[in-house]
């Protein structure tokens, strides 16, 4: 495992996408860049520490990334519709989450008590070489809850001290913008839960 000290002015090891991936797999959390806002993120069987570190309420569900879309429609548990497809193939690789019904562990872990998935294939080379050795991630931005989301490496170690970064650094500048999110409604359609970075046409 290679750790490059000195390039952060915090104690935060910064490792390579396949020593971060080992890590999470492991059970670690980590920190990344995308193309919205620096990410926090653990695999979803131990996304319950994302809530601890980010100090995050806990009726707030968390997203899931990946690398695919078949990755993260995998995930859902249910088997995704027309629209859904038609949206995931529109928006992705970009700044929407689309927020699906979803059933089984991994909406369990990432939405407690919930009936739904968040879902985001982030448009970020750097995000998505990661993504494809860890396999899916439970995320969320990279800040406490409460202050202002990072934008850089340095500003979400000195929120996450200890916590692995991904290497290199200094990331790729971000848009600085949180995802859209939409939601798949029950009655049919969607329905914009955030306006972000990114809004779909028709809607």
């Amino acid at each position: 495992m290679t750790i490059k000290p000195g390039l952060l002015p915090v104690p935060s090891p910064v490792l390579e996408p396949s020593d971060l991936a080992a890590l999470l797999l492991q059970g670690s959390a980590a920190l990344f860049p995308t193309d919205t806002l620096p990410a926090l993120a653990a695999s979803p069987g131990q996304a319950n520490q994302l809530w601890r570190l980010k100090q995050r309420p806990a009726d707030k569900p968390l997203i899931l990334m990946a690398a695919s879309s078949e990755d993260l429609f995998a995930c859902l548990g249910v088997a995704p519709r027309t629209e859904w497809l038609e949206m995931a193939a529109w928006a992705w690789p970009g700044a929407v989450t689309l927020v699906l019904p979803a059933v089984g562990v991994v909406a369990e872990a990432l939405n407690p008590g919930g009936s739904s998935l968040g879902l985001r294939l982030p448009a970020s080379a750097e995000a998505q070489a990661l993504l494809q050795l860890s396999g899916p991630l439970a995320t969320t931005s990279a800040n406490i809850s409460g202050c202002p989301a990072a934008c850089t490496a340095q500003e979400a170690a000195q929120q996450f001290l200890g916590v692995p970064l991904l290497a290199p650094i200094p990331w790729p500048l971000a848009a600085g913008q949180a995802s859209t999110v939409v939601a798949w409604r029950a009655e049919g359609g969607w329905r914009v839960l955030r306006a972000g970075a990114l809004l779909p046409p028709g809607i």
